[in-house]
């Protein structure tokens, strides 16, 4: 299935930078969210409308949505902005912003130029007086949501030091109907849950849906009386393909880093090892060969490692190993089942769904097994996948008798929350910053 076209629309990004990052005044240090702080106070930022009309309206509630989600800034309510219909051209009025206690001050201008929309925004350090970021941003009407989250990012980035994650989407597997009865299809949808769409029919049981961290292109299980089969689908052209013949049940494949192999199960009478394939031979070798279940590889960022799921130890433990499959050694320590490993882009942890006795949990680790943190718990966390910067992971949960849902956490525990989309939904992947 072919996606809208909004949502694959390309945007052009103009990136004047208009008297950005001046020097501060003596007088007053620049305002900056350390993140690594476990109990940081979000800051609190002004977004009024930006002028020139509806559109603007609804650019600044979508940024101020985005920040507010990450836990690390509060926007203030525009019922107590003193300074009405702000100027993107014109310096604010600090004292009516310092009045309301806003650190930040976000606000732009929405002009429409031969059937195009141009977008100018400004982010001012309030109590230092002066402009930390200004850019541009032109694009075609329809994709203002992007525009948006481009701005979200740039924000994002400026007051934390870090790349920000809102012009991104997630690939995830949509459920509906009867307990018994439930049909999965394949779903994409902005990571704030706008614009959902599906991908599939509900003529098979999706499951374990990935996206290529290089392209616009997932790699899915398709799962039917009969068969299982791995499939590639492209985002822009809707074109799907099968992996290939096996001998025997094929399941969670994963990209490389480069996009250019997947690693991935092969179940046979009752024993599943993992294979990895090179997407442009389509020949595969054998990673693993031990008498127990080996599954949920993930390649680490720069390609080298692979950690991955296994019962070889008499229960779930995480391992490592070379990418060629050499070096196989366990990692995790701790009591419990340890499932569904997916190394962070930055390398730092892998993450993790562990259950303990009743309770299940999303934790990482580090490379090594070491500084194990459990970061949510519940009657049933699981499927953790990472953000692109590598500082929220989103996941599904679900309550006895209810449906999954899409929950998000940071890698302190601090920020946990429900994703806006409204439906039942599980098995998340993050895409990467679009381009």
């Amino acid at each position: 299935m072919r996606l809208p076209q909004l949502l694959l629309a390309p945007l052009a990004a103009l990136a004047c930078l208009l008297g950005a990052m001046a020097a501060a005044p003596a007088a007053h240090a620049e305002i900056q969210v350390n993140v690594n702080r476990g109990d940081v106070q979000p800051l609190p930022i002004a977004v009024p409308g930006f002028a020139g009309g509806p559109q603007g309206a609804d650019i600044a509630q979508v940024i101020s949505a985005n920040l507010q989600r990450s836990g690390l800034f509060r926007p203030l309510d525009p019922a107590s902005f003193i300074e009405k219909d702000l100027n993107a051209a014109v310096q604010p009025r600090f004292p009516d912003w310092k009045t309301i206690n806003a650190q930040a001050l976000v606000n732009g201008q929405v002009t429409v130029e031969g059937g195009r929309i141009r977008v100018d925004f400004r982010l001012w350090d309030v109590f230092a007086e002066q402009q930390l970021l200004g850019l541009q941003f032109t694009s075609s009407p329809e994709n203002w949501r992007r525009v948006a989250h481009k701005i979200s990012d740039a924000v994002y980035e400026r007051l934390t030091g870090e790349k920000g994650y809102f012009d991104t989407r997630v690939v995830f597997v949509a459920e509906s109907g009867a307990r018994g009865k439930v049909t999965k299809r394949l779903a994409i949808m902005d990571q704030d849950g706008a614009n959902p769409s599906y991908l599939t029919g509900g003529d098979s049981i999706v499951m374990t849906p990935r996206f290529s961290p290089t392209s616009q292109e997932i790699t899915y299980m398709a799962l039917r009386p009969d068969s299982a089969t791995v499939y590639l689908f492209n985002l822009q052209n809707g074109r799907r393909e099968s992996l290939g013949t096996f001998q025997g049940m094929v399941f969670a494949p994963r990209f490389s880093p480069d996009g250019g192999r997947v690693v991935f199960s092969v179940e046979r009478a009752g024993n599943s090892d993992l294979y990895v394939m090179n997407l442009s031979s389509r020949s595969s070798s054998r990673l693993t060969s031990d008498p127990s279940i080996d599954t949920s590889g993930s390649f680490s960022p720069d390609g080298t490692r692979i950690a991955f799921n296994s019962d070889r130890s008499g229960s779930p433990q995480i391992y490592v190993m070379g990418a060629d499959g050499s070096g196989q050694r366990r990692i995790s320590g701790g009591g419990g089942r340890y499932t569904t490993p997916v190394w962070s882009p930055t390398g730092e942890f892998i993450a993790f769904t562990k259950q303990e006795g009743s309770q299940f949990h999303i934790g990482v680790m580090r490379p090594d097994g070491t500084d194990e943190r459990l970061l949510t718990s519940s009657y049933l966390d699981e499927g953790p996948t990472w953000a692109p910067n590598g500082r929220v992971l989103m996941f599904s949960r679900e309550t006895p008798g209810g449906s999954p849902k899409l929950w998000s956490v940071d890698v302190t525990g601090r920020i946990l929350q429900p994703m806006p989309y409204p439906g039942a939904g599980s098995d998340p992947a993050w895409s990467p910053l679009l381009n």
